[in-house]
């Protein structure tokens, strides 16, 4: 079997999107599904997906395919969403609210702990249940909230000296929504999204 630490991310992607669909299939009342009905109905690879279930030992049954509540049950736990991960998010613009409501009302396994911002408009108000914190005070805060994940959504010039300030309180993992190139700490895992990167990807494909 192979370590998680081999695993790519593409691999986990395709996981995750595996586990939404077994939640429609759940909802649909499914209980059985082999991998060429699941590929055909959701418009997946069936051989892609059972190398990819591969990495992680034995899932199905010969000749019966996949009892779906148990796949759905393995993938939820290799995920790690079978445990609650604490959150905080820093930048409370329109995006960073966005998400922090989001969160708050549709993802069980991440909750928001803590919030930040340098506006002083923002700061000591609240947003939901969380009162934002002025973003200076993330080394104080984030150990008080056992936060393992960040969400960085902050303008490029602000980027970097948060999360130097959430690699050195204790932060864990960071989803970095500036749009930036961090020097990344290596004991912290970050993921970057970069809505403009995708956008001329996209405009490329028309141009061409």
């Amino acid at each position: 079997m192979t370590e998680p630490a081999e695993i790519s991310s593409l691999t986990l992607n395709r996981l995750s999107l595996y586990l939404r669909c077994l939640r429609q299939l759940q909802d649909a009342g499914t209980t059985h599904v082999s991998s060429g009905q699941f590929a055909q109905h959701f418009e997946l690879s069936a051989s892609l997906m059972r190398k990819d279930l591969a990495h992680f030992g034995e899932f199905g049954i010969r000749g019966t395919g996949y009892r779906v509540d148990d796949l759905a049950a393995r993938l939820t736990t290799l995920l790690g969403l079978d445990r609650i991960h604490n959150l905080a998010v820093v930048g409370m613009g329109s995006l960073g609210s966005a998400l922090a409501r989001y969160l708050s009302f549709n993802d069980k396994p991440f909750r928001i702990v803590a919030a930040f911002d340098v506006d002083g408009r923002k700061v000591g108000h609240k947003i939901g249940h969380l009162v934002i914190h002025h973003s200076r005070d993330i080394p104080e805060v984030i150990p008080q909230t056992e936060a393992q994940i960040a969400v960085l959504s902050v303008p490029a010039s602000a980027a970097q000296q948060c999360y130097e300030d959430l690699t050195v309180s204790g932060i864990e993992a960071v989803l970095n929504f500036a749009p930036t190139q961090l020097k990344q700490h290596p004991a912290v895992r970050t993921k970057s999204v970069d809505f403009q990167i995708n956008l001329e990807e996209l405009a490329y494909f028309l141009s061409s």
